[in-house]
């Protein structure tokens, strides 16, 4: 207990400062959870309390991912959403899978590091667009169909590693049948779960918190990931009212993922047999398949090379979807490599994004003076 104690007091610590310095604390939390953890001073321990409290970090944030689903948004424009989805898929997915297959990683390894390369942190991105005054830029509407278009794919990826050794005809049909129920009473209770929403009491807050262990709960009776069900369920009652329900689930979600950030770094051993090379060589990698699926995106849906600098630097930071395919999937190799893979990506972007118009400005002058310089003279 004393070990939970002092994570929570450092958490509380290094979210003051993150905040006073405007950068992201994911990084700030897995650090601390690996200095307290068993690869530093060993002070703090995973036991099945803080295992608890990191699982409802999770299946809070998934949830949250759901109500987030906003299908209107693909609706509305299907082509340029389609076509900057498929080339930061294919782009991140596909350097991250191929250079860790190459590195030495297995398949199965190197698939779940290509996801966490493609997986972008829609927490650190949204929250660096508002901080930075980024909402209005032409580009902004781009980033945020590439975060849409990522939170469907991770439902498919999560799916097919879910799926295991069942039978996936049954696997399917058991999880269509709970996302019809799902559905069902999302339409037609549409009315009395607003009625709860619209409650001045505790009512609204312990109904939200029910209805998401309960959905987990049922999804395992049932032999079916509860990830996936969770998200269905914020994605249903998005369609009642999701303002209502973001605000009162948020209060768990920020502490529980809080702490399931923390305690990922504490079950982390870098002390293990670790290739440092291999490792610093994905961090690259990660930031450079941003730095080409963006320019792509720029170039083919703004016409404009600047467009792609600035959809890569705000979209370079890995964060809270890596580290729970990490948990929930990673062997500690690839949780060492994808933990490390996301503190440099989410302390690079953010910085990245925060001086990216400094950057665009750098790149223009120094294109300008170039071609000044090879420009042709001709005498008289």
């Amino acid at each position: 207990m004393e070990g939970f104690i002092i994570a929570l007091f450092v958490c509380m610590v290094l979210a003051l400062i993150s905040k006073y310095l405007s950068v992201p604390a994911i990084p700030f939390y897995i650090l601390a959870g690996v200095i307290l953890g068993k690869a530093g001073l060993g002070i703090v321990s995973s036991n099945e309390i803080t295992h608890f409290f990191s699982e409802m970090g999770l299946i809070f944030l998934l949830f949250f991912m759901g109500l987030e689903l906003k299908l209107e948004r693909i609706i509305a424009d299907p082509s340029k959403v389609l076509v900057s989805g498929l080339i930061g898929l294919t782009v991140d997915m596909g350097i991250g899978f191929i250079s860790a297959y190459l590195l030495g990683f297995t398949l199965m390894e190197s698939f779940i590091i290509g996801a966490a390369f493609y997986i972008t942190s829609t927490a650190i991105v949204i929250t660096s667009l508002v901080e930075n005054r980024k909402l209005m830029m032409r580009e902004t509407e781009t980033i945020i169909w590439l975060m849409v278009f990522e939170d469907m794919v991770l439902i498919i990826i999560l799916a097919l590693l879910s799926s295991g050794n069942q039978n996936l005809i049954l696997f399917f049909a058991k999880i269509a049948l709970a996302l019809g129920f799902m559905y069902v009473i999302a339409h037609y209770g549409k009315e009395f779960l607003i009625s709860i929403l619209d409650r001045d009491d505790e009512l609204p807050i312990l109904f939200t918190f029910a209805a998401v262990l309960s959905t987990a709960s049922f999804a395992l009776f049932l032999g079916i990931p509860e990830t996936l069900m969770v998200i269905a369920l914020g994605a249903a009652l998005a369609t009642t009212d999701p303002d209502a329900f973001e605000q009162h689930a948020r209060p768990f979600k920020d502490v529980f993922l809080v702490l399931f950030f923390v305690f990922f770094g504490v079950t982390i051993d870098f002390s293990g047999n670790l290739n440092w090379t291999i490792i610093a060589i994905v961090c690259l990698l990660a930031i450079f398949s941003k730095l080409v699926s963006g320019m792509l995106i720029g170039l083919t849906i703004h016409g404009s090379a600047m467009s792609g600098v600035e959809i890569w630097t705000n979209t370079i930071s890995r964060g809270e979807f890596s580290i729970a395919l990490a948990v929930l999937y990673g062997s500690p190799l690839v949780g060492a490599t994808i933990a490390t893979m996301v503190i440099v990506t989410s302390i690079v972007g953010s910085f990245a994004a925060k001086y990216s118009t400094w950057m665009r400005r750098g790149i223009v002058s120094h294109s300008r003076k170039r071609a000044l310089i090879h420009r042709p003279h001709t005498g008289r």
